[in-house]
Protein backbone atom coordinates (compact mmCIF):
# COMPACT_ATOMS: atom_id res chain seq x y z
CA UNK A 1 0.00 0.00 0.00
CA UNK A 2 1.21 3.65 -0.99
CA UNK A 3 1.95 5.69 2.12
CA UNK A 4 0.84 9.48 1.62
CA UNK A 5 2.77 12.25 1.39
CA UNK A 6 2.04 16.04 0.59
CA UNK A 7 3.76 16.79 -2.87
CA UNK A 8 5.81 19.55 -3.99
CA UNK A 9 4.85 23.30 -5.28
CA UNK A 10 5.68 24.73 -8.55
CA UNK A 11 5.60 28.44 -8.60
CA UNK A 12 5.72 30.05 -12.53
CA UNK A 13 7.41 27.14 -13.21
CA UNK A 14 9.71 26.39 -10.83
CA UNK A 15 9.68 24.03 -8.08
CA UNK A 16 10.37 23.63 -4.78
CA UNK A 17 10.87 20.66 -2.40
CA UNK A 18 7.81 20.87 -0.15
CA UNK A 19 8.06 23.28 3.00
CA UNK A 20 10.61 21.75 4.64
CA UNK A 21 13.48 23.95 6.83
CA UNK A 22 17.11 23.77 5.85
CA UNK A 23 18.26 20.92 8.37
CA UNK A 24 14.81 19.33 9.38
CA UNK A 25 11.43 18.69 7.88
CA UNK A 26 8.10 18.70 7.86
CA UNK A 27 7.65 15.85 10.16
CA UNK A 28 9.00 17.44 12.90
CA UNK A 29 6.23 19.25 13.67
CA UNK A 30 3.50 16.45 13.67
CA UNK A 31 6.55 13.87 15.76
CA UNK A 32 4.10 13.42 18.72
CA UNK A 33 1.20 12.05 17.38
CA UNK A 34 2.01 8.39 18.33
CA UNK A 35 1.11 5.79 20.73
CA UNK A 36 -1.52 6.88 23.34
CA UNK A 37 -0.60 9.44 26.07
CA UNK A 38 -3.43 9.01 28.77
CA UNK A 39 -1.86 8.19 31.92
CA UNK A 40 -1.96 4.43 32.43
CA UNK A 41 -5.19 2.66 33.49
CA UNK A 42 -5.23 1.32 37.33
CA UNK A 43 -4.94 -2.09 37.69
CA UNK A 44 -4.86 -4.66 40.45
CA UNK A 45 -1.55 -5.34 41.34
CA UNK A 46 -2.31 -9.36 40.42
CA UNK A 47 -2.59 -8.07 37.28
CA UNK A 48 -0.36 -5.83 36.76
CA UNK A 49 2.51 -8.24 37.70
CA UNK A 50 1.16 -10.60 34.80
CA UNK A 51 1.63 -8.03 32.45
CA UNK A 52 4.80 -7.15 33.40
CA UNK A 53 6.07 -10.19 33.37
CA UNK A 54 4.49 -10.73 29.58
CA UNK A 55 5.82 -7.37 28.19
CA UNK A 56 9.26 -8.32 30.15
CA UNK A 57 9.51 -11.96 28.58
CA UNK A 58 8.56 -13.88 25.39
CA UNK A 59 5.74 -15.92 27.01
CA UNK A 60 3.13 -13.55 26.01
CA UNK A 61 1.30 -15.32 23.33
CA UNK A 62 -1.05 -17.51 26.09
CA UNK A 63 -1.67 -13.83 27.75
CA UNK A 64 -2.46 -12.61 24.47
CA UNK A 65 -4.93 -15.29 23.64
CA UNK A 66 -6.48 -15.05 26.97
CA UNK A 67 -7.10 -11.52 26.30
CA UNK A 68 -8.85 -12.03 23.24
CA UNK A 69 -10.93 -14.57 24.47
CA UNK A 70 -11.85 -12.10 27.30
CA UNK A 71 -13.16 -8.82 24.56
CA UNK A 72 -15.74 -11.60 23.54
CA UNK A 73 -17.05 -11.92 27.55
CA UNK A 74 -20.45 -11.20 28.72
CA UNK A 75 -18.93 -9.25 31.56
CA UNK A 76 -18.55 -5.45 30.63
CA UNK A 77 -15.84 -5.07 33.55
CA UNK A 78 -13.75 -8.16 31.31
CA UNK A 79 -13.96 -6.71 28.70
CA UNK A 80 -12.72 -3.40 30.04
CA UNK A 81 -9.67 -4.87 31.78
CA UNK A 82 -8.84 -6.96 28.60
CA UNK A 83 -8.75 -4.26 26.04
CA UNK A 84 -7.18 -2.04 29.12
CA UNK A 85 -4.41 -4.85 28.91
CA UNK A 86 -4.34 -5.11 25.32
CA UNK A 87 -3.90 -1.69 24.96
CA UNK A 88 -0.69 -1.34 27.56
CA UNK A 89 0.75 -4.70 25.60
CA UNK A 90 0.59 -3.11 22.43
CA UNK A 91 2.01 0.23 23.82
CA UNK A 92 5.07 -0.93 25.45
CA UNK A 93 6.44 -3.49 22.96
CA UNK A 94 6.39 -3.60 19.51
CA UNK A 95 6.25 -6.79 18.53
CA UNK A 96 3.11 -7.26 20.36
CA UNK A 97 1.39 -5.20 17.91
CA UNK A 98 1.42 -7.98 15.16
CA UNK A 99 1.00 -10.66 17.61
CA UNK A 100 -1.59 -9.07 18.80
CA UNK A 101 -3.71 -8.49 15.50
CA UNK A 102 -3.04 -12.21 14.29
CA UNK A 103 -4.81 -13.63 17.71
CA UNK A 104 -7.76 -12.32 15.89
CA UNK A 105 -7.91 -8.85 18.51
CA UNK A 106 -8.88 -6.47 15.93
CA UNK A 107 -12.83 -7.04 14.63
CA UNK A 108 -13.44 -7.30 19.04
CA UNK A 109 -11.77 -3.88 19.71
CA UNK A 110 -13.94 -2.70 17.12
CA UNK A 111 -16.81 -3.57 18.59
CA UNK A 112 -16.45 -1.79 21.32
CA UNK A 113 -15.81 1.51 19.89
CA UNK A 114 -19.61 1.45 19.61
CA UNK A 115 -20.14 0.47 23.54
CA UNK A 116 -22.39 2.94 25.24
CA UNK A 117 -20.21 2.77 28.17
CA UNK A 118 -17.44 5.79 28.19
CA UNK A 119 -14.97 4.37 29.59
CA UNK A 120 -14.97 0.85 27.54
CA UNK A 121 -15.13 2.70 24.06
CA UNK A 122 -12.34 4.77 25.16
CA UNK A 123 -9.96 1.20 26.10
CA UNK A 124 -11.24 0.43 22.74
CA UNK A 125 -10.21 3.19 20.81
CA UNK A 126 -6.78 3.41 22.39
CA UNK A 127 -5.75 -0.23 22.04
CA UNK A 128 -6.84 0.16 18.30
CA UNK A 129 -5.11 3.12 17.75
CA UNK A 130 -1.62 1.17 19.55
CA UNK A 131 -2.16 -1.79 17.26
CA UNK A 132 -2.21 0.96 14.22
CA UNK A 133 1.30 2.03 14.60
CA UNK A 134 2.48 -1.14 13.21
CA UNK A 135 2.37 -0.79 9.48
CA UNK A 136 1.37 -4.53 8.77
CA UNK A 137 -1.82 -3.74 10.61
CA UNK A 138 -3.41 -0.43 9.26
CA UNK A 139 -4.82 -2.60 6.10
CA UNK A 140 -6.28 -5.10 8.37
CA UNK A 141 -7.79 -2.60 10.91
CA UNK A 142 -9.23 -0.53 7.97
CA UNK A 143 -10.09 -3.08 5.92
CA UNK A 144 -12.28 -4.76 9.05
CA UNK A 145 -14.24 -1.81 9.40
CA UNK A 146 -12.19 0.31 11.99
CA UNK A 147 -13.49 3.91 9.97
CA UNK A 148 -16.61 4.50 10.84
CA UNK A 149 -16.54 3.25 14.43
CA UNK A 150 -13.37 5.65 15.14
CA UNK A 151 -15.17 8.55 13.74
CA UNK A 152 -18.26 7.74 15.71
CA UNK A 153 -15.74 7.75 19.14
CA UNK A 154 -14.51 11.36 17.47
CA UNK A 155 -17.89 12.93 17.38
CA UNK A 156 -19.70 11.51 20.60
CA UNK A 157 -16.55 10.15 22.65
CA UNK A 158 -14.78 11.07 26.28
CA UNK A 159 -12.16 14.10 25.75
CA UNK A 160 -10.04 11.12 25.54
CA UNK A 161 -11.03 8.94 23.47
CA UNK A 162 -11.60 12.01 20.73
CA UNK A 163 -7.92 12.87 20.75
CA UNK A 164 -6.87 9.26 20.51
CA UNK A 165 -9.74 8.46 17.88
CA UNK A 166 -7.98 11.30 15.77
CA UNK A 167 -4.61 9.88 15.94
CA UNK A 168 -6.00 6.39 14.78
CA UNK A 169 -7.02 7.60 12.10
CA UNK A 170 -4.07 9.70 11.45
CA UNK A 171 -2.59 6.51 11.30
CA UNK A 172 -4.86 5.16 8.88
CA UNK A 173 -4.72 7.95 6.69
CA UNK A 174 -1.18 7.13 6.46
CA UNK A 175 -2.56 4.47 3.89
CA UNK A 176 -2.89 6.60 0.66
CA UNK A 177 -6.18 4.17 0.05
CA UNK A 178 -7.36 5.31 3.00
CA UNK A 179 -7.49 9.17 3.22
CA UNK A 180 -10.84 9.36 0.96
CA UNK A 181 -12.78 6.97 2.76
CA UNK A 182 -11.53 8.39 6.08
CA UNK A 183 -12.81 11.60 3.89
CA UNK A 184 -16.15 10.34 3.37
CA UNK A 185 -16.97 9.09 6.51
CA UNK A 186 -17.62 12.69 7.86
CA UNK A 187 -14.48 12.83 9.90
CA UNK A 188 -13.51 16.20 8.54
CA UNK A 189 -16.10 18.65 9.93
CA UNK A 190 -15.28 16.80 13.26
CA UNK A 191 -11.46 17.38 12.92
CA UNK A 192 -12.02 20.68 12.61
CA UNK A 193 -14.56 21.15 15.49
CA UNK A 194 -11.30 19.87 17.72
CA UNK A 195 -9.08 21.88 16.37
CA UNK A 196 -10.99 24.77 16.98
CA UNK A 197 -12.32 23.88 20.40
CA UNK A 198 -10.40 20.94 21.90
CA UNK A 199 -7.89 20.88 24.26
CA UNK A 200 -3.98 21.50 23.62
CA UNK A 201 -3.52 17.69 22.86
CA UNK A 202 -6.65 17.78 20.97
CA UNK A 203 -5.90 20.47 18.72
CA UNK A 204 -2.42 19.11 17.97
CA UNK A 205 -3.72 15.38 16.89
CA UNK A 206 -6.91 17.04 14.57
CA UNK A 207 -3.88 19.49 12.70
CA UNK A 208 -1.78 16.23 12.41
CA UNK A 209 -4.73 14.48 11.00
CA UNK A 210 -5.63 17.01 8.97
CA UNK A 211 -2.54 17.58 7.87
CA UNK A 212 -2.13 13.85 6.41
CA UNK A 213 -5.74 14.09 4.99
CA UNK A 214 -5.62 17.29 3.11
CA UNK A 215 -2.92 15.59 0.96
CA UNK A 216 -5.72 14.80 -1.43
CA UNK A 217 -7.47 17.31 -3.28
CA UNK A 218 -11.28 15.98 -2.04
CA UNK A 219 -10.70 16.58 1.61
CA UNK A 220 -8.87 19.61 0.98
CA UNK A 221 -12.39 20.78 -0.19
CA UNK A 222 -13.90 19.62 2.86
CA UNK A 223 -12.16 21.19 5.14
CA UNK A 224 -12.32 24.58 3.87
CA UNK A 225 -16.18 23.64 3.74
CA UNK A 226 -15.81 22.91 7.32
CA UNK A 227 -14.94 26.04 8.33
CA UNK A 228 -10.86 24.68 8.78
CA UNK A 229 -9.33 28.16 7.78
CA UNK A 230 -11.32 30.21 10.74
CA UNK A 231 -8.96 28.11 13.44
CA UNK A 232 -6.00 27.67 11.22
CA UNK A 233 -5.75 31.90 11.02
CA UNK A 234 -6.42 32.08 14.90
CA UNK A 235 -4.01 29.35 15.79
CA UNK A 236 -1.31 31.22 13.53
CA UNK A 237 -2.10 34.65 14.78
CA UNK A 238 -1.07 33.47 18.53
CA UNK A 239 2.33 33.06 18.06
CA UNK A 240 3.15 32.03 22.06
CA UNK A 241 0.08 28.86 21.11
CA UNK A 242 2.78 26.56 20.51
CA UNK A 243 0.44 26.19 16.99
CA UNK A 244 1.55 28.13 14.66
CA UNK A 245 4.16 25.45 12.84
CA UNK A 246 1.55 22.48 12.67
CA UNK A 247 -1.35 25.23 11.37
CA UNK A 248 0.78 26.50 8.89
CA UNK A 249 1.99 23.22 7.36
CA UNK A 250 -2.07 22.10 6.96
CA UNK A 251 -2.43 25.42 5.52
CA UNK A 252 -0.14 25.38 3.22
CA UNK A 253 -1.33 21.88 1.81
CA UNK A 254 -4.74 23.68 1.58
CA UNK A 255 -3.86 26.73 -0.32
CA UNK A 256 -3.09 24.80 -3.24
CA UNK A 257 -7.28 24.51 -4.22
CA UNK A 258 -8.49 27.87 -5.02
CA UNK A 259 -11.52 27.70 -1.82
CA UNK A 260 -9.22 27.27 0.23
CA UNK A 261 -7.22 30.73 -0.98
CA UNK A 262 -10.59 32.38 -1.23
CA UNK A 263 -11.19 31.54 2.22
CA UNK A 264 -7.92 32.29 3.70
CA UNK A 265 -7.89 35.90 2.84
CA UNK A 266 -11.76 36.21 3.53
CA UNK A 267 -10.37 35.01 7.45
CA UNK A 268 -8.34 37.82 7.34
CA UNK A 269 -4.43 35.10 7.18
CA UNK A 270 -3.06 37.89 4.90
CA UNK A 271 -1.81 40.21 7.50
CA UNK A 272 -1.24 37.05 10.12
CA UNK A 273 1.39 35.31 7.49
CA UNK A 274 2.70 38.81 6.65
CA UNK A 275 3.73 39.25 10.62
CA UNK A 276 5.38 35.81 10.42
CA UNK A 277 7.55 36.31 7.92
CA UNK A 278 8.58 39.58 10.14
CA UNK A 279 8.71 38.05 13.71
CA UNK A 280 8.20 33.88 13.24
CA UNK A 281 10.67 31.55 13.52
CA UNK A 282 12.92 30.37 10.07
CA UNK A 283 10.51 27.01 9.48
CA UNK A 284 7.67 29.30 9.88
CA UNK A 285 8.72 32.16 7.55
CA UNK A 286 9.58 29.37 4.81
CA UNK A 287 5.76 28.02 5.30
CA UNK A 288 4.88 31.55 5.14
CA UNK A 289 6.32 32.73 2.25
CA UNK A 290 5.42 29.66 0.38
CA UNK A 291 2.02 30.09 1.12
CA UNK A 292 2.08 33.95 0.04
CA UNK A 293 3.39 32.91 -3.28
CA UNK A 294 1.00 30.08 -3.35
CA UNK A 295 -1.80 32.58 -3.35
CA UNK A 296 -0.64 35.62 -5.12
CA UNK A 297 0.89 33.25 -8.22
CA UNK A 298 -2.28 33.61 -10.06
CA UNK A 299 -3.92 36.54 -8.92
CA UNK A 300 -3.37 40.23 -9.46
CA UNK A 301 -5.73 41.22 -6.74
CA UNK A 302 -4.23 39.27 -4.03
CA UNK A 303 -0.32 40.61 -4.86
CA UNK A 304 -1.55 43.85 -4.82
CA UNK A 305 -3.32 43.32 -1.02
CA UNK A 306 -0.46 41.34 -0.18
CA UNK A 307 1.89 44.54 -0.99
CA UNK A 308 -0.45 46.91 0.74
CA UNK A 309 -0.16 44.89 3.88
CA UNK A 310 4.02 45.74 3.83
CA UNK A 311 5.17 42.45 3.08
CA UNK A 312 8.06 43.37 0.65
CA UNK A 313 10.00 45.26 3.47
CA UNK A 314 10.37 41.56 5.76
CA UNK A 315 10.42 39.41 2.47
CA UNK A 316 13.59 41.58 1.42
CA UNK A 317 15.36 41.05 4.73
CA UNK A 318 14.16 36.85 4.07
CA UNK A 319 16.16 37.36 1.22
CA UNK A 320 18.98 38.37 3.03
CA UNK A 321 18.98 36.65 5.85
CA UNK A 322 16.96 33.28 5.67
CA UNK A 323 17.45 29.46 4.73
CA UNK A 324 18.66 29.21 1.07
CA UNK A 325 14.96 27.96 0.22
CA UNK A 326 13.50 30.95 2.26
CA UNK A 327 15.47 33.19 0.00
CA UNK A 328 14.92 31.56 -3.03
CA UNK A 329 11.14 31.52 -2.18
CA UNK A 330 11.11 35.24 -1.11
CA UNK A 331 12.86 36.83 -4.05
CA UNK A 332 10.52 34.88 -6.72
CA UNK A 333 7.41 36.21 -4.31
CA UNK A 334 9.34 40.17 -4.33
CA UNK A 335 9.66 39.46 -8.12
CA UNK A 336 5.74 38.79 -8.35
CA UNK A 337 4.42 41.49 -5.78
CA UNK A 338 6.83 43.89 -8.17
CA UNK A 339 5.59 43.05 -11.74
CA UNK A 340 1.90 45.18 -11.15
CA UNK A 341 3.44 47.95 -10.54
CA UNK A 342 5.79 47.36 -12.84
CA UNK A 343 3.40 46.90 -15.91
CA UNK A 344 1.19 49.82 -14.49
CA UNK A 345 4.21 52.11 -15.36
CA UNK A 346 4.68 50.89 -18.60
CA UNK A 347 1.06 51.34 -19.94
CA UNK A 348 1.16 55.03 -18.46
CA UNK A 349 4.65 55.46 -20.35
CA UNK A 350 3.25 54.15 -23.50
CA UNK A 351 -0.21 56.30 -22.88
CA UNK A 352 2.47 59.63 -23.33
CA UNK A 353 4.25 58.90 -25.80
CA UNK A 354 1.14 58.19 -28.05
Amino acid sequence: MAMGKPTNFTYMGRTFSDLSVEGGDDSSAFSDCNSDRSGEFPTASSQSRRLLIACAGDNSDDLIRQLVSDLHSCSIEDQKQAAMEIRLLAKNKAENRLKIAKAGAVRPLISLLSSSDPQLQEYGVTAILNLSLCDENKELIASSGAIKPLVRALRMGSPTAKENAACALLRLSQVEENKLAIGRSGAIPLLVSLLESGGFRGKKDASTALYSLCSVRENKVRAVHAGVMKPLVELMADLESNMVDKSAYVLSVLVTVAEARTALVDEGGVPVLVEIIEVGSQRQKEIAVAVLLQICEDSLAYRTMVAREGAIPPLVALSQSGTNRAKQKAETLIELLRQPRSGNAAARASDVSA
